[in-house]
């Protein structure tokens, strides 16, 4: 079974109003930004889509939203993870069943999970579902993490067949595509600034949150390196530092919401309690918006 992974794809935000309810039309205006600045998937429910703030149910309606505005013009990625086996099976089955190309899945978080139990909850999960399932490493945010060796046997499951590394550390994207055949498993970065570097590597590209509020700049990257101007694609690369620098101010998916906002993108606030930025965080990301679209990010 193929990976849909390939390029940008856009971890879009989930739109909420003031009293924290989805906005369905936000929603679809924020894909339709994303496709019209060229990126090349879409990745929803995920780390800035706020899906641990949401429950199944809304989880479901923004899944169907996604998929019914992309309309397979791209790959639609749908975060199907929970804490439990039992959960993520449900959540995944649903998002297959909406039209999914494709689900990525979380390791285990809360309860420290040995290597053994992340790998049986992967391929259980994997057996539940007939779409592609991408093996989602965030160890700072779950507290476990799926070492190479786990992946390499992860990788032999005939529907596992991406990974998308989170963990900021570039020897373990290096050791993920050591341990995995590139032709039919993807390596995917999860941190913007490791992009281009995985692409040189022989990664498959990256899904962006900064994507967000620059989608234009994010799809440059694989653009141009697929083009042979590494240069230029290194130039798009280092350009998005300063708002990268933003994301310390606060948590990183509200601040990037925020930017996004300056930029008038609609995508309202982040669900509390995660919503609470200082005055002196929202001046730095106002003034690094400005000069970031000054400098010409898109």
């Amino acid at each position: 079974m193929s990976s849909p992974l390939s390029g940008i794809l856009a971890a879009v935000a989930t739109p909420f109003d003031e009293n924290e309810l989805l906005v369905e039309d936000a929603l679809r205006t924020h894909v339709r930004r994303q496709l019209d600045a060229g990126v090349h998937g879409i990745f929803a429910l995920g780390t800035n889509g706020e899906f641990y703030a949401q429950s199944a149910a809304e989880r479901a309606e923004a899944t169907r939203i996604v998929v019914d505005e992309i309309s397979g013009q791209v790959p639609v990625v749908i975060g199907a993870g929970a804490a439990t086996t039992r959960e993520t099976i449900a959540i995944a089955r649903d998002a297959a069943a909406a039209g999914a190309d494709a689900l990525s899945i979380i390791t285990p978080y809360f309860a420290a999970a040995s290597q053994t139990e992340i790998e049986n909850h992967f391929r259980a999960v994997a057996e539940s579902v007939d779409v592609p399932v991408v093996v989602y490493n965030i160890p700072a945010r779950t507290g476990n993490a799926v070492t190479p060796a786990t992946l390499e046997k992860l990788a032999a499951v005939d529907n596992i067949t991406a990974v998308k590394d989170s963990s900021g550390n570039f020897d373990t994207i290096l050791q993920y595509l050591e341990r995995t055949d590139r032709e039919s498993f993807d390596v995917i970065s999860g941190n913007d600034s490791l992009i281009l570097w995985t692409l040189i590597a022989g990664g498959a590209g990256g899904i962006s949150g900064i994507a967000n509020i620059y989608p234009k700049t994010m799809a440059s990257i694989v653009d141009l390196f697929r083009a042979g101007d590494t240069e230029a694609a290194r130039t798009a690369q280092d350009s998005i530092r300063p708002i990268r620098n933003c994301l310390a101010l606060g948590n990183p998916n509200t601040v990037v919401k925020y930017a996004a906002n300056v930029r008038e993108f609609g995508l309202g606030p982040a669900r509390a309690p995660f919503n609470a930025l200082s005055a002196e965080a929202k001046r730095q990301i106002e003034a690094t918006v400005a000069a970031d679209v000054e400098r010409g990010l898109a």
